[in-house]
């Protein structure tokens, strides 16, 4: 209690006004890299019903908000910082893990297991984006191989579940601030539903970290171009 206390002193004014911080969770999820990788608002709060280890977790969250403050005060301006966010989008920076990215700016924060940050639209759940890592002995995304082969085995081997039937519809490769990314669009179709979706990977810091944002197919036209500025907003910052 103590701690919380504490860390609700901090001032919030250290932050720029439109970013986040967020603690860390991971766990397990269907969303694994390949086993050749491996080795909303401005104030944070915890609500009434955190109990047992949520509460650590508030506690946790509640710690690195004020860490990462600091750190945000410490750092000089630099190209992230400095550069403008689009209309109607946030921008959310975990500068203790090592990332950031822009999200639609009417969505809201939750818990996704297995990642260590999400948000998704208020009404449609299955429109979101959510952020994980593991670690990995790996020093870039090229060494896991060409980006035709590294797609293919995500999407099919990883993401599609056995009854989902699998599209690929475009990848594109970047490089930003001498990190490399590669992004691809894909399409994943059930008996019951059909999803689209970007992802967006790269390697820093001793992690694999992986962005998926996507949408129900039915509504991927209308929303491609939104969601495809999250998928390219995604950098890895040194830690």
């Amino acid at each position: 209690m103590a701690v919380a206390m504490a860390m609700n002193s901090v001032s919030l004014n250290w932050v720029p006004p439109s970013f986040t911080k967020k603690a860390n969770y991971v766990t397990n999820s269907t969303e694994l890299a390949p086993p050749s990788a491996i080795s909303s608002q401005n104030s944070l709060t915890c609500t009434k019903e955190t109990i047992s280890n949520d509460e650590n977790n508030c506690k946790r969250r509640l710690l690195l908000l004020g860490v990462g403050a600091i750190t945000a005060n410490l750092l000089p301006a630099n190209s992230l910082l400095a550069e403008e966010i689009p209309q109607n989008y946030r921008a959310f920076v975990d500068i203790p893990d090592g990332y950031s990215y822009y999200y639609p700016s009417d969505w809201r924060e939750f818990d996704f297991r297995g990642h260590d940050s999400a948000f998704k639209d208020r009404f449609l759940q299955l429109q979101n984006v959510r952020v994980r890592f593991i670690p990995t002995d790996k020093q870039d995304i090229h060494e896991l191989g060409p980006i035709e082969e590294v797609v293919y085995n995500l999407v099919n081997h990883v993401y599609a579940a056995p009854n989902q039937m699998v599209n690929i519809l475009d990848m594109q490769e970047r490089t930003s601030d001498g990190k490399n990314y590669y992004t691809f669009e894909y399409e994943l179709t059930s008996p019951n539903y059909a999803s689209a979706s970007f992802a967006t990977i790269a390697i820093g810091n001793g992690r694999y970290y992986t962005l998926v944002v996507g949408a129900l197919e039915r509504r991927w036209r209308r929303l491609r171009n939104k969601l495809k500025v999250v998928a390219d907003s995604f950098k890895v910052l040194d830690i």
